[in-house]
């Protein structure tokens, strides 16, 4: 099974949602142009990766997380970013990442590792639990950003997935690390990996973008650089089985 997946860098407008929204509007015709069925946006696509959650917050299915519902069966997509989400009850939201069907179903990651460097911990609630999703064939987890550090999350879910859907907001000063953990994430799992950032600056910091598709080998096979950038590739599930009947370096860590 073979899924075209478009990963959408661009410039996040802070606590912009009007403006983000058109942005996202632009980026998703462009990418159906050329054939994606599922498109990924940063984290806090709509607003950045803000701490002021009484003003981003949001109820579920609140207006962020029905733009990509109207998005997904407008164009007959998947789609998906993180959104400031408040469960009934709550006092603080989750960082959730909202993947949107073609049909109108969500389906919701929180994230699991807060950033505590930059106070998300003080603002935000934690998740617990992985999500995997059977997208058209493709088995993706969903990850959101300071997820992509923790290795030992991922390690469970390879024999399950195909491909890794990460999302960030990951600041310049640590671009390097962002870029070697996707490949790294995707060599020691033997599964694409789909990482997508933003750039511009954002509540005082800097993000210098890097997003990039990553095969099961490690073979970066579409990056961006520093500007907006819609990156495209096709994620074979076959590729994988074909990489792990080969190297069977998954297989081998559980025994």
């Amino acid at each position: 099974m073979t899924l075209r997946v478009a990963a959408f860098q661009y410039d996040i407008a802070w606590e912009n949602r009007e403006a983000n929204w058109a942005t996202v509007r632009a980026g998703v015709a462009g990418a159906v142009a050329q054939g994606a069925r599922v498109v990924v946006l940063p984290e806090m696509y709509a607003t950045g990766f803000s701490m002021n959650t009484a003003v981003i917050g949001e109820p579920v299915d609140g207006p962020s997380s029905q733009f990509l519902v109207d998005i997904a069966r407008q164009h007959d997509i998947w789609i998906g970013g993180s959104v400031a989400e408040r469960d009934p009850g709550q006092a603080r939201p989750h960082n959730r990442f909202v993947l949107a069907a073609p049909d109108g179903t969500t389906h919701r990651y929180s994230k699991r590792h807060l950033f505590s460097f930059g106070g998300e911990d003080r603002h935000y609630e934690p998740g617990s639990q992985p999500v995997v999703v059977d997208v058209d064939g493709v088995r993706c987890s969903l990850h959101v950003c300071y997820d992509l550090r923790f290795g030992e999350d991922f390690w469970p879910l390879a024999p399950s997935i195909d491909c890794h859907l990460v999302i960030a907001n990951w600041p310049r000063p640590r671009e390097p690390h962002w870029s070697a953990l996707l490949v790294a994430r995707a060599i020691e799992n033997q599964a694409w990996v789909v990482g997508v950032n933003r750039i511009g600056v954002g509540g005082r910091l800097e993000y210098a973008g890097g997003s990039a598709i990553v095969d099961p080998v490690g073979g970066v096979v579409a990056a961006a650089r520093e500007s907006a950038a819609l990156l495209l590739a096709d994620i074979d599930a076959e590729r994988v089985r074909q990489v792990r009947d080969r190297w069977p370096f998954v297989a081998d860590r559980s025994t």
